[in-house]
């Protein structure tokens, strides 16, 4: 039986390219002023830091804006996307390195109704499938960022053991970094929660 169980700090510290994969499965719950919505993830991408992923919004450096990607790991670094979506991501390897691993896609496991309230007239099936979807269904705001999300008013736990994953390029990232020579993308074949694929125009061949 493949149980879920709640990671220590160590978990999160690992390369997000490994850690990516492991989380396909988990459960992030979010308790907000409205109730708690809970989702099992099913997609994922990993990004590395300074220096090394050009699709990671740390490649050139610290700034205001990604800080938190250089913080503690096991924490949230959040964004916004387009200036319309708020994207989460869950920061990875030991604080100083810049990393992290973007949730694309999830299922509603828990608060299916309030899920509903939050999105009204989208399928099940989308309520968090796509980044955005994610964080709204969730009720996570941009003010979170920076959260523990080892403690209240999140949980998180992961499988006990992986499941398969398939992986591929990054979905929308341009240039060398949405290309093959990065398949950092992770999901659980046939899974319901998984996002389409949308290649970036300009994503390098």
């Amino acid at each position: 039986m493949n149980d879920l169980v709640t990671p220590d700090r160590a978990f999160f510290e690992q390369d997000p390219v490994a850690l990516a994969p492991l989380l396909l499965g988990a459960v992030l719950a979010f308790d907000a002023p409205d109730g708690c919505v809970a989702i099992r993830l099913s997609e994922l991408e990993a990004y590395r830091g300074v220096g090394e992923d050009p699709g990671s919004h740390a490649f050139r450096g610290r700034t205001p804006r990604n800080e938190v990607m250089f913080g503690a790991p096991g924490h949230l670094y959040a964004y916004f996307s387009y200036g319309m979506h708020v994207c989460l991501n869950i920061v990875a390897r030991p604080a100083g390195t810049s990393s992290g691993v973007l949730m694309r896609g999830a299922t509603v496991v828990d608060g299916i109704e309030l899920a509903r309230r939050r999105r009204p007239g989208v399928p099940d099936r989308d309520l968090a499938r796509g980044p955005g979807r994610l964080a709204k269904t969730l009720g996570v705001p941009l003010e979170a960022r920076g959260s523990d999300l080892l403690a209240p008013p999140f949980t998180l736990q992961v499988l006990a053991a992986p499941l398969h994953a398939a992986s591929g390029p990054r979905t929308g990232v341009g240039g060398e970094g949405g290309g093959s020579r990065y398949p950092w993308r992770f999901w659980l074949p046939g899974d319901e929660g998984v996002s389409p694929y949308r290649r970036h125009k300009l994503a390098a061949e």
